[in-house]
């Protein structure tokens, strides 16, 4: 395959990558050059600088297949350090290419990095974002699309049409100013707005024939806010949620937290005109809605109507709806051996973590935690640190198994596991909002939740036996999560609230899964082109 991308020749980046060891012969691979930029936008409009990837807000889409090698040179034209980091690909046993600041250096202004990523072993409906700088909240996002393989059964017919739809939250200051007022230790104001693909109200259009079906992947890449989507006179079949083809359902709406995907189906079954996409915003009391349009090709009206309402501040209605979603437990995933096969219900937990999360003053600021530690970022990316064995960079135990009951105070928090240990996970929420979190590297299984405070009584009530797999969930004001996870990828994984100020104020913390074997089989060395900073700076990865 000699594709030409932006005028790199895709027989250039070929022979560099067979070069540098990175390219697996037996599955294909994809190349993408990005040029990423600030430009003018306008999606509430008023003028804001945003982030620009190949002139686009948002950034173009990545579509690809189970095991396909993903290589994505990005060009840093910022006038400051940049990273961009693939929320729910799991780079099996390279934490290296994750893209935040604890495994991965940012790229300098005026330089570039080439990442390297297989989605090994991976189907669904994902999204990436800049993870520095509060660059989040200035776009830089994108859809990531990973079909099966054409031999692997796919549960429901071949859609007509494959839309990918990024909702999220949106200010209308820019980030620049959003940066400061954190960094002064206040909280931020609640957003302006809400986006459809980077438009604000009536500004995105989807156009489908009648009688036929489409499926939807609707992510939140948003900063905080849970988001209702409906559309007007149709209901959605949610078939997929971040990688699980889930038990098929039919919803009139659906809560999506912030930092999740859902797949759905809809059949263009309406008399032909044209129908509202609704999105609103959930648990608060102003309530934010945004249209866009779902448009018949063969249309005699526009939109009319009122817009389709949504819930609003009604916690049991969406943790019902969050029970229900489930695993499909007989589909095949990227292999064709069915999603049951694994019978994590049997497995034995070796570990229980339990997580609380807290706000907190510290020197006057504002500052958030997970067990009383705020993170703190260290001037060496871990995973580098990790690797060259470079001493006083992070400490491995800096946070607990659960929560110590003191002060909050600051640590650059890493937490050990062993590889192969199977874990029990609880989060425990006692503030009055929403939380979401995400752990990278993994998908795990949301085998529990609920309100009140979390007892070993709690796991009457888990599901152990078809519970939905992601790698995102959420939490129910002064309520708990409970999640199962196996851990099967060596690395250095970054535990994170997806509220962004919050995590932006430490509200995050790394989990170092280890293998003392330090085998390639567990997890490949540093790769042969990894930039180094900090302490790092100077060293040599390994020689072409």
């Amino acid at each position: 395959m000699l594709l030409k991308l932006a005028g790199v020749s895709a027989w250039i980046f070929f022979t560099i990558f067979i070069l540098l060891g990175l390219v697996s012969a037996e599955d294909p691979y994809r190349f993408f050059n990005w040029n990423v930029t600030y430009g003018d936008i306008y999606p509430l409009g008023v003028r804001q600088q945003g982030i620009l990837i190949n002139g686009q807000f948002p950034g173009p889409e990545i579509y690809s297949n189970t095991n396909d090698n993903l290589i994505i040179n990005v060009h840093n034209s910022l006038p400051e350090p940049f990273l961009l980091s693939w929320n729910g690909i799991q780079q099996r046993r390279n934490s290296y290419q994750d893209g935040v600041y604890g495994t991965t250096c940012p790229i300098p202004p005026g330089k570039n990095f080439t990442y390297t990523l297989q989605v090994k072993d991976q189907i669904g409906s994902f999204f990436y974002f800049p993870s520095l700088a509060f660059h989040k909240a200035a776009g830089g996002f994108g859809a990531i699309k990973i079909l099966s393989r054409p031999r692997i059964p796919v549960p429901f017919p071949e859609p007509a049409g494959d839309y990918s739809i990024l909702i999220g939250d949106w200010y209308k200051a820019n980030h620049t100013n959003l940066k400061t007022v954190l960094d002064r230790g206040h909280r931020l104001p609640s957003p302006n707005g809400i986006l459809i693909n980077g438009r604000g109200p009536n500004g995105t259009s989807f156009t489908v024939e009648q009688g036929k079906t489409y499926r939807l992947r609707i992510s939140n890449v948003g900063l905080q806010s849970t988001l209702n989507f409906r559309i007007q006179g149709h209901k959605m079949k949610l078939v997929e949620v971040e990688g699980t083809h889930t038990i098929q359902t039919t919803y009139s709406e659906l809560d999506i937290h912030v930092g999740q995907s859902y797949s759905v189906l809809i059949t263009a079954d309406q008399p032909a005109q044209d129908y509202f996409i609704a999105v609103s915003n959930r648990f608060s009391t102003r309530v934010i809605t945004t249209t866009g349009t779902l448009r018949y090709s063969n249309s005699k009206r526009p939109v009319s109507g009122p817009i389709p309402g949504g819930p609003t501040t009604q916690i049991d209605w969406s943790l019902r709806q969050a029970r229900s979603i489930r695993t499909n437990l007989t589909a095949s995933g990227p292999r064709p051996n069915p999603q049951g096969s694994y019978h994590y219900g049997l497995v034995n937990i070796t570990r229980t973590i339990k997580l609380e999360s807290s706000a907190a003053q510290v020197d006057g600021k504002q500052r958030y935690a997970v067990n009383s530690v705020s993170f703190v970022p260290a001037d060496t990316p871990l995973k580098i640190a990790d690797y060259f064995k470079i001493k006083d960079v992070f400490r491995v135990g800096s946070i607990s198994d659960s929560p110590p009951y003191k002060k909050m105070y600051l640590d650059t928090s890493v937490m050990g596991a062993d590889f192969r240990a199977f874990v029990e996970i609880v989060f425990q929420n006692h503030e009055n909002i929403v939380q979401s979190w995400h752990i990278d590297g993994y998908a795990f299984w949301v085998v529990g939740m609920d309100g009140g405070v979390w007892t070993p009584a709690s796991r009457k009530q888990y599901n152990l036996r078809d519970a939905v797999s992601r790698s995102t969930t959420q939490v129910y004001p002064k309520s708990w999560t409970a999640i199962y996870m196996a851990l099967d990828n060596v690395g250095m994984w970054n535990v994170r609230t997806e509220f962004w100020a919050r995590q932006y104020l430490g509200q995050q913390f790394y989990l170092r899964v280890y293998s003392p074997v330090e085998s390639m089989r567990d997890e490949y060395p540093v790769p042969k082109n990894a930039l180094l900073c900090g302490k790092a700076a100077g060293r040599e990865t390994r020689p072409l």
